[in-house]
């Protein structure tokens, strides 16, 4: 697995790769966005470790360059430790976030547990729910036969409830079957994503018909 690490601090930089480099990573180094964007395209990585602060260009704007034609997998790393500036980092792609400082065991296991989710075997089944189709051998899923472009949590979460529409999920569930049980996220994580989703599947997103809230309870997938 390749893994690109994108910061500015030197100590980071090296002690991030020569750790993921002894847990059996091939590992990719960049001190800017420019650079970062570069290997991204040259070596193309299984994930990106990524530094909000950068100089000239930040992270949040390699991150949605990235995420207009990859699905790659993100991690950020940021010393900004407010939960809003965690889920604004989500909202614009990021599969995780790490804050600083941070202990290097702790990222070696984020990035084993987002690539496991990553990588991990989808299932077959192809589901259809009126106009929307949801195919995950491809990957893929249609909304009158045009490409939504989904993050892979995105789609895992969407592919869930339309797999088991009709059916209301916690928040706690949906973390289990969708982020894993050994995500790091919080429940307002399921919260930013269902809004995200009635973006691209709802005709009107503040009044949705699919993706439905049961106050007190959780989500659920309706039609």
């Amino acid at each position: 697995m390749k893994v690109l690490i994108v910061d500015d601090e030197p100590t980071i930089l090296e002690t991030v790769e020569h750790k993921l480099r002894k847990e059996g990573y091939s590992t990719f180094t960049a001190d800017s966005a420019e650079e970062g964007m570069r290997l991204f395209r040259r070596v193309k990585p299984d994930l990106i470790l990524l530094d909000i602060m950068l100089p000239q260009r930040s992270g949040t704007d390699l991150c949605k360059a990235v995420r207009r034609d990859s699905t790659t997998p993100i991690i950020f790393i940021s010393a900004k430790a407010d939960e809003a500036d965690r889920i604004k980092g989500l909202e614009i792609g990021a599969d995780d976030y790490i804050t600083k400082p941070f202990n290097l065991s702790e990222v070696a296991a984020r990035v084993k547990a987002v690539l496991r989710r990553a990588t991990g075997e989808a299932p077959r089944e192809v589901v259809e729910r009126g106009n929307l189709m949801i195919d995950p051998r491809s990957h893929e899923a249609t909304l009158d036969d045009k490409p939504l472009t989904l993050s892979p949590k995105e789609f895992g979460l969407l592919y869930f409830l339309a797999r088991h529409s009709g059916q209301v999920f916690s928040r706690d569930v949906l973390l289990d079957r969708v982020w894993g049980r050994d995500a790091y996220v919080s429940a307002r994580t399921v919260d930013v994503h269902v809004r995200w989703l009635r973006t691209h599947i709802e005709e009107d997103p503040n009044r949705p018909t699919r993706l439905l809230t049961v106050r007190g309870v959780g989500y659920k997938f309706a039609g």
